[in-house]
């Protein structure tokens, strides 16, 4: 089981990425389909899911890998350059049922998660930045609500969901059946189309207390130092991720118009304006990227030391991430400038474009969550902390 207290480095890193990277030319081939589809076949997601990739974020002690914040961020970062909607279906059902994993009573995960070797567990999709509506009642709570945005509802047993406690006004989160709440199916998007990120809802539904964790716990009940992060920074950890890989291969896919138009008559690829913001380009995401794991760097040490993340280090988890998110942003607007006519057909850089303008949405990288880090650090706020995403 190893020592709860320090920080669990896996060993098993390099086999996932391997086996994730062999999935490549077949996420390649089924990316339009998938698209098409409006999820992943079953096919992918079930290959994708034997790599590990969940297994990466469950409890050492239920079987699971228990990845290291900067393994997570890899991991994630090598599925999104392979296909940006797979990569983020796969960190949303690993966020969601790993932090499930170590939160829930003791007894609840050993139901939910009775064999993760042999891949016998619950996987979890759903959102959490708008609870549902919870009522106490003896054993538990009558739960209704509408949720959002439930990345991998397709390949989901069970709904991960945030519920506000009425007269207490306790955030908790929720694990239960997904045949208990309606799903919606109304996941009309430009980007990340394949993701099945569709809206849910449920009206009075008896869930168990002890199917329930309190929203803003780092302390798990299985698991070791890296759930004491808390729900926030570990889905800061798979966005991250996301933003990275997608960054890499829109400028991989760039590199390769450029190869092929290279001599051609009137290329733009062969004007000095094209190399230096390319160059500029490349300059932006491998800055972007040794920050991020820079910061990442610096928390896992706090983590292995038996400290929860200071209030800088919580701010820099955000800002770092919503700078990687906007450079990122800053790449696909020049691939979109020079890959001319490829930027526009159905390709791998219309579809990583179009699913970039969607993920970047996400509330994680808002605008508003820039200006409480800049709070913070600017010294104007010295007392504050953060509370999910507000500085409070």
């Amino acid at each position: 089981m190893g020592d709860r207290g320090r920080l669990h480095i896996s060993a098993e890193l390099a086999g996932v990425l391997e086996r994730v990277d062999a999935l490549g030319d077949m996420l390649d081939e089924q990316a339009p389909a998938a698209d098409e589809l409006g999820k992943l076949p079953d096919a992918t997601a079930r290959a994708l899911l034997d790599t590990g990739i969940v297994r990466a974020e469950l409890p050492l002690e239920l079987g699971g890998y228990e990845f290291a914040p900067r393994q997570l961020i890899e991991t994630v970062e090598r599925a999104s350059y392979h296909d940006a909607a797979a990569g983020w279906t796969m960190f949303a059902l690993q966020l969601m049922t790993g932090t499930t994993a170590a939160y829930l009573a003791r007894d609840a995960a050993t139901e939910l998660f009775p064999d993760v070797p042999n891949g016998k567990y619950a996987l979890l999709s759903g959102h959490g930045t708008r609870p549902g509506r919870a009522v106490a009642v003896e054993g538990g709570y009558r739960v209704s609500g509408q949720w959002q945005f439930a990345s991998g509802m397709a390949h989901a047993t069970h709904i991960h969901s945030a519920i506000q406690v009425e007269d207490t006004g306790e955030l908790r989160v929720l694990a239960m059946p997904k045949s208990q709440v309606t799903l919606d199916g109304n996941w009309d998007v430009l980007g990340l189309r394949a993701t099945h990120s569709i809206d849910y809802h449920c009206t009075d539904v008896y869930v168990p207390h002890e199917y329930t964790y309190v929203a803003t716990t780092s302390t798990p009940v299985n698991g070791g130092a890296v759930y004491r992060l808390g729900l926030v920074n570990m889905s800061a950890i798979g966005h991250t991720g996301w933003a990275l890989g997608v960054g890499r291969r829109l400028l991989d896919e760039l590199k390769r118009v450029a190869a092929a138009r290279t001599g051609s008559r009137g290329a733009a690829v062969d004007t000095s304006q094209f190399h230096a913001e390319y160059a500029t380009a490349e300059a932006g995401l491998r800055a972007a990227r040794a920050w991020v794991y820079d910061v990442w760097r610096d928390v896992e040490r706090s983590l292995d030391q038996g400290e929860l993340p200071s209030t800088e280090q919580d701010t820099l988890i955000r800002l770092v991430l919503n700078h990687a998110t906007s450079t990122v942003c800053e790449v696909g607007r020049t691939v979109h400038r020079w890959a001319g006519s490829a930027a526009i057909r159905r390709g791998p850089i219309d579809r990583f474009l179009r699913d970039l303008g969607t993920g970047a949405q996400h509330i994680t990288s808002s605008p508003v969550v820039l200006q409480n880090c800049g709070k913070w650090l600017s010294g104007g706020h010295p007392d504050a902390r953060w509370s999910f995403l507000d500085l409070t």
